[in-house]
């Protein structure tokens, strides 16, 4: 049966670049979120998972490849991690839809991808550059949703209390190839099913790293690559959680409290 879902990344392509990753300076900054943000929670989890691409990064957690069906049985986990992975999905919503199956009710998920706002400074360079010395553009950096969207996509997987929130990381480059090669490393490199299957030109990739130096380099000569994670929180659901009010079955009207709130406030003189 045909895949209902366009095929936006090469699996083949980006196991391999998974394979000769070597930098996990992103993967242990996730590892280290996750592990904050469950001190903060009030619940001792017995059956864990973790969705990664890189078990190294979680010694004494159960891992899992990121794969289109992940291995996963209904309601056998009280903890659900995807790790950095969720980017790459082909299909994010099926992805979180397997994740909330997996979990017991009132079970956790935490999800941390890369969000809309990561490298957009090499985006347009690459783009502005294509565009001038080839007269077209071709897919080069993957496309990644915004914190609203990712949001959104939690209350359609079937998710309870959803939240999203995200914090960036910028780490500064010698220049554009130094920022290239660090991608490599770290397994991020171009894997879109739609990418040329040809070397870029080197006059492209040049003229990239000139229009990025030019836009972007802070006065001691370096270039800011910015990196958003966005951090996605659901629950399954379970009937002790808060629900939210019914549509009007508020006691008191919003323009009511508005108008008393402001009765209180002190007269300012003048």
């Amino acid at each position: 049966m045909a895949n209902p879902h366009p095929l936006m990344t090469d699996r083949n392509a980006l196991d391999l670049h998974r394979a000769r990753a070597s930098a996990m300076f992103f993967q242990d900054e996730v590892a280290l979120e996750v592990k904050e943000r469950l001190t903060e929670v009030n619940r001792t989890f017995t059956d864990p998972v973790v969705v990664t691409p890189f078990p190294q990064v979680w010694p004494g957690f159960r891992c899992i490849p990121d794969q289109d069906t992940l291995r996963l049985e209904p309601e056998a986990q009280d903890l659900v991690v995807h790790a950095l992975a969720l980017h790459w999905a082909n299909d994010p919503v099926g992805q979180l839809v397997q994740c909330r199956r997996a979990l017991r009710p009132d079970g956790l998920f935490l999800g941390l991808m890369f969000g809309g706002r990561t490298l957009h400074e090499l985006r347009s360079s690459l783009a502005e550059a294509e565009a001038e010395v080839t007269g077209g553009l071709s897919p080069r950096v993957l496309p990644m949703g915004d914190i609203r969207d990712l949001g959104a996509i939690l209350s359609r997987a079937g998710f309870s209390l959803p939240v999203a929130d995200s914090f960036t990381k910028t780490v500064l480059y010698r220049d554009a190839f130094h920022l290239m090669h660090d991608l490599r490393a770290m397994g991020e490199n171009n894997a879109l099913h739609a990418r040329l299957r040809h070397a870029t030109r080197r006059t492209v990739l040049v003229r990239a790293a000139a229009i990025y130096h030019e836009r972007f380099a802070a006065p001691e000569g370096r270039i800011p690559a910015t990196f958003e994670i966005v951090c996605l929180t659901g629950w399954a659901p379970h009937e002790s959680q808060q629900k939210p009010l019914r549509p009007g079955s508020a006691s008191a009207r919003l323009a009511d409290a508005l108008n008393d709130a402001a009765g209180k406030l002190p007269r300012q003189k003048g």
